[in-house]
């Protein structure tokens, strides 16, 4: 069935040509378009902030995602001259269509108004420009504008600045490799064309998933730098194999063409399953955020999988003319694997040390759910949070706020509830947290019924921080009837503090069922694939190792402030936890991806009849430079994320850089050779097959296709 696949693909490669061509152009389309559909929201349904916003937006007209806040710093202002400031304000909110100013204080010599849209993020962001220069034709000079539409409209020009900067970066790594381990030839194009498919394909999917569902604003930026490098690694995979068949002395090109995907083929299909696998398992988590990461994510390695069977023969045969006379370069790797197969115990412990001290700094790892301050300081946006925070405190611009429900209409203004509310502030105020409280007996603090009040309650850190989460903890803890409310009181904390609290909760809570099943999915696929027990524990333990280490390498890099001002990168104490899970199950894909290209070629020659030690060299000759050369592209495409200027986006790339580095090096290259010299012969157990004693097996040829590296 596969070979008759191959050949028609390669007889109507004209057609594929073509379809190709014009997925690329659509791709190409998709992603002018794509970003004014993304969103940057960390909702989380059915939780207690979700329910607290709920009720803020409905009876308070309280839309955060669509709210400005414009800030201007003034100097002694009268009562007369703060008047006609807000006036100027007020006006220049009208050219937003329904805007509202929703509250205006004047604080530490700093007046700021938040101006509620009924707009969603981007239709909002669409007028952060026309607010700005309104404002300025009021004559408030000095003037800024920040809050979520205008957080969006600043970065997202430089999300796009860093994707294609990445791009650049990524594809200049890759053509220098490519260079310089398939020679001046035109095989160089195929990996290129195969991942300019992939994410063309990938992008126009994406695009028409943002009209209808979620989609985070990084999306763009890691589908293409990571299907760069993940595309690129496959069809290296493939040329290499090609060539193989090529010196062996294939019959044609037909031939080497359908061998190449009947073994290496196969390989990618299993690297790219469990990738896939392991992405969409991001999808089992109940935050839109996270899964709109999962399902996009997830496609990169589901379209390279049904790019390497239709684009990637139709390019082989067109350039196989290239491939003849060309063998596979370094063979002095069989001296490398010669090495391992002789000192195996000094190689597997003297790894195991380096691994275990690059983990060390894993163990002052401390979490939070985003850095809202860890984006560019150039923007306006960022650079009025700056003036805002450093005037008042870090916890103004993420405020907590308390609603309760009192049960019935009018109750808010009545005598028993003004003074519940009243003993209610008093006792808040000595929380050594609470730098700031607002309420009152009118709007805004009470809607149009009288049957819900708010407070805010401003703290003194950051929402991320460990102080602001048991903030919210003590607010949520507060028992209405003991300060005077009616009894049908219901209380709910909303805000920036509280959602953060509830995603670290919901993550906390799901991660370890979704690693889990990762775990499980990908065993299930490994003993199927090689029809071995060890092998598959072996392998899911070497992707924990790599992924110690690598989330190590991310707590040392942000939090040393030589090593973080020499990559360019933020210095943090905090990780944001969305992108640690994320780097998990992209880390955990991408590793195995090497793992199985190893085993696949050390299995191979094991079901010839070599032994488990000749196997393991011969492994090591012919897919070390496969794995060491897709390990560095895959580097320099992730590099373009480092390069970036957003914490989430750094954390992942170097985390995916140093992660994958060391994986492809000292984990697969020395590590794992070295274990599998030690375990013999029980590399390849499986209880249904196995006879004798003293550890004595018996095995033969699996009816598995030669899955091949």
């Amino acid at each position: 069935m596969l070979e008759s696949w191959v050949r028609r693909v390669i007889r109507r490669r004209k057609i594929v040509f073509g379809i190709w061509l014009v997925i690329l152009s659509l791709g190409t389309l998709s992603s002018t378009h794509l970003n004014s559909h993304l969103s940057t929201s960390l909702v989380i349904p059915g939780s207690s902030s979700a329910k607290a916003d709920s009720i803020l937006s409905r009876r308070f007209g309280e839309n955060i995602e669509g709210t400005f806040t414009v800030i201007y710093h003034f100097k002694n202002a009268n009562s007369a001259t703060l008047v006609g400031l807000k006036n100027k304000i007020a006006s220049a909110t009208r050219v937003i269509p329904g805007a509202l100013i929703a509250q205006e204080r004047a604080l530490s010599g700093n007046l700021f108004a938040n101006i509620t849209t009924p707009l969603s993020l981007s239709p909002a962001a669409s007028f952060t420009l026309k607010l700005r220069q309104a404002l300025l034709s009021e004559g408030l000079s000095g003037v800024m504008v920040t809050g979520p539409p205008a957080i969006k409209a600043d970065v997202t020009p430089v999300l796009t600045s860093d994707l294609h900067r990445g791009e650049v970066f990524g594809f200049l790594i890759a053509f220098a490799l490519l260079l310089l381990v398939l020679g001046w030839s035109r095989e160089v194009l195929v990996p290129l064309i195969y991942a300019a498919g992939s994410i063309s394909a990938a992008i126009s999917i994406i695009y028409l998933i943002a009209q209808k569902f979620l989609v985070v604003l990084y999306v763009p930026n890691i589908v293409e730098l990571i299907g760069l490098g993940l595309a690129i690694d496959y069809s290296l995979l493939l040329v290499f194999r090609f060539r193989t068949e090529i010196s062996k002395g294939a019959n044609d090109s037909t031939s080497a063409v359908i061998q190449t995907m009947a073994t290496a083929g196969k390989t990618v299909a299993l690297s790219s399953l469990i990738l896939t696998i392991a992405l969409s398992t991001l999808t089992l988590i109940p935050i839109p955020f996270v899964r709109s990461l999962g399902i996009s994510t997830a496609l990169v390695p589901l379209i390279s999988l049904a790019t390497a069977f239709t684009l990637q023969p139709a390019l082989l045969y067109q350039f196989s003319n290239a491939a003849r006379g060309r063998s596979v370069p370094f063979r002095s790797l069989r001296r490398v694997g010669e090495l391992i197969v002789r000192k195996p115990l000094v190689v597997a412990i003297s790894s195991f040390l380096v691994l275990i001290t690059l983990a060390l700094p894993v163990l002052s790892l401390h979490v939070t759910p985003s850095s809202l301050t860890a984006i560019p300081d150039n923007l306006e946006s960022e650079r009025a949070l700056s003036l805002f925070t450093s005037a008042i405190g870090p916890g103004v611009i993420t405020p907590s706020e308390i609603v309760i429900d009192l049960g019935g209409n009018s109750l808010g203004s009545s005598g028993s509830v003004v003074k519940a509310r009243a003993n209610l502030t008093s006792q808040l105020v000595k929380n050594p947290e609470v730098a700031i409280l607002a309420g009152g007996i009118k709007a805004p603090y009470i809607d149009s019924t009288g049957r819900f009040i708010r407070i805010f309650v401003i703290g003194h850190h950051s929402f991320g921080d460990s102080q602001s989460r048991l903030l919210v903890r003590d607010l949520r803890s507060i028992n209405l009837a003991t300060y005077g409310f009616p009894a049908t009181s219901k209380l709910y904390i909303g805000g920036a503090p509280a959602q953060g609290v509830d995603l670290l909760r919901v993550l906390s809570k799901t991660i370890p069922w979704v690693i889990l099943l990762a775990l499980l999915l990908t065993f299930a696929l490994l003993v199927s694939a090689f029809k071995s027990i060890i092998l598959p524990l072996k392998a899911i333990a070497l992707d924990l190792i790599s992924l110690t280490v690598a989330y190590g390498i991310v707590v040392f890099a942000f939090g040393n402030h030589f090593f973080s001002k020499m990559l360019g990168i933020f210095q943090l104490h905090q990780i944001e936890a969305w992108s640690l899970v994320f780097l998990f199950v992209m880390l955990f894909g991408v590793s195995m991806d090497y793992e199985i290209f190893m085993i696949s070629r050390i299995k191979e020659a094991k079901d010839r009849g070599l032994s488990n030690s000749d196997s393991i060299v011969e492994g090591i000759t012919q897919t070390g430079i496969v794995v060491t050369t897709a390990a560095l592209i895959f580097v320099g495409a992730v590099s373009g994320l480092v390069l970036g200027h957003f914490a989430g986006l750094q954390e992942i790339g170097v985390g995916l850089a140093f992660g994958v580095l060391i994986d492809a090096t000292i984990v697969r290259g020395l590590l794992l050779p070295s274990v599998m010299v030690l375990l013999g012969d029980w590399n390849w157990w499986l209880p249904s097959r196995s006879k004798g004693v003293h550890g004595e097996l018996k095995t033969s040829p699996t009816p598995l296709e030669e899955v091949s590296g």
